[in-house]
């Protein structure tokens, strides 16, 4: 009995570990530190806290405000700042501790400068060296073997996930620090015509002032769901039904602002904002699905699947659908009246047992994905229960 009792336990830890364990958030880990307000404020800008947050083994080397001066003091483009930052955060694990043990007291590792081949050559590698009176030093490899910088103090480890740690001053890098132009300046209504998204394409031009909104995202950070004119063509006779400001928000509605890669949409969870958004009164929010290989895009109206890529450049990006996108805003059927039946027990069962859909229609207003926090709690409320009539099982026993 005791041997039952031991792992009933051991579930309940079990689930109970996995209950409160989440991915980590770089930008939450900063902000409980002030002196790294400037460094962390880059990192959102620059959208590095996105990649750092959906990586599973990163490094990033932080520096304070005051180290952040002399960089900032040059005026440097956010392009620029984009590859210096880059090149502070590390794919790879090192601890305080690892940081202090290093194999034969060197290595190179790779930074993100480096991983994303924004570095020329290999100048996108960080020295790490361990030097006399334990100190552990860093620096460009091809700085000569300059080190510039020394570790200060761990910020928060989590064990080969992720180690936020402060360094002196940033690392000295010609190759990170030289003047970023701005991306190439893309045509949007070209690129989604040339990849199959005519009709959409000449419907954002023509519809008061969508492509402009487009528009003035794309070097913030943009996202754009384009659907091809097959399917434009068969949703025309409900397009032409809407009215004026319907039409712009259904075309709003394919839009989000900030960039997604393929990746980041597989991994998002939660209800996600449009450009159609309006504070809490018109949601125009959907979610996305991970099935595989494809992204799906739920409306509660339909189902798109994302089926393939116009351009993936950040801070632009432009996927393929489908499907036309259909806000529960616009498309939500009215609620008709059920027509009198015969009461009887089997009947009231059923109704009690089974809400409509029009129901599950109605948690519209919720935009925190408190729908998905409720079902997961419903499975621990359900899993501790469980375990709880085995544990008095064994008990009794």
């Amino acid at each position: 009995m005791r041997f039952f009792f031991a792992m009933a336990v051991l579930l309940l830890a079990a689930a109970a570990t996995t209950r409160v364990c989440q991915g980590y958030n770089i930008t939450q880990i900063l902000e409980k530190h002030p002196q790294f307000s400037t460094f962390n404020h880059y990192l959102s800008v620059t959208h590095l806290a996105e990649e750092i947050n959906r990586r599973r083994t990163i490094t990033v080397l932080a520096v304070d405000n005051a180290a952040m001066g002399p960089l900032l003091a040059k005026h440097p483009t956010i392009f620029t700042i984009k590859n210096v930052l880059s090149f502070h955060i590390l794919a790879d694990y090192f601890g305080s501790r690892r940081l202090h043990e290093i194999t034969h007291r060197s290595a190179l590792v790779a930074s993100l400068f480096q991983a994303t081949g924004a570095a020329p050559g290999t100048t996108g590698f960080v020295n790490i060296t361990n030097v006399r009176g334990g100190h552990v030093a860093f620096g460009a490899e091809d700085n000569g073997g300059v080190l510039n910088a020394r570790f200060v103090k761990a910020i928060k480890q989590l064990s080969y996930r992720i180690s936020v740690v402060q360094i002196s001053s940033l690392l000295h890098s010609p190759e990170a620090e030289a003047p970023a132009p701005a991306p190439a300046e893309y045509n949007i209504t070209i690129l989604m015509t040339k990849k199959g998204c005519k009709v959409f394409a000449n419907l954002a031009s023509n519809t008061g002032d969508v492509e402009k909104t487009f528009e003035s995202y794309m070097d913030s950070g943009f996202t754009l769901f384009c659907p091809i004119d097959q399917a434009m063509n068969k949703f025309m006779p409900k397009y032409h039904k809407l009215t004026a400001a319907a039409k712009s928000s259904l075309l709003l509605y394919h839009g989000l602002s900030e960039y997604n890669s393929m990746q980041m949409l597989k991994t998002t969870s939660g209800k996600v904002g449009t450009l159609a958004t309006i504070g809490k009164t018109k949601n125009y929010n959907f979610t996305f699905q991970d099935t595989g290989e494809l992204v799906t895009i739920d409306t509660r109206i339909n189902k798109v699947k994302v089926s393939g890529t116009v351009i993936d450049e950040q801070p632009l990006a432009i996927y393929t659908i489908d499907k036309v996108l259909e806000p529960n805003e616009l498309f939500k059927v009215p609620e008709i009246a059920p027509a009198p039946k015969a009461s009887t027990v089997l009947d009231s069962t059923s109704s009690d047992d089974e809400p409509s859909s029009d129901e599950e229609d109605d948690s519209d207003t919720d935009t925190t994905g408190a729908s998905s926090a409720l079902f997961a709690g419903g499975r621990w409320i359900i899993a501790v229960l469980v375990t709880s009539s085995v544990l008095a099982g064994f008990v009794g026993f």
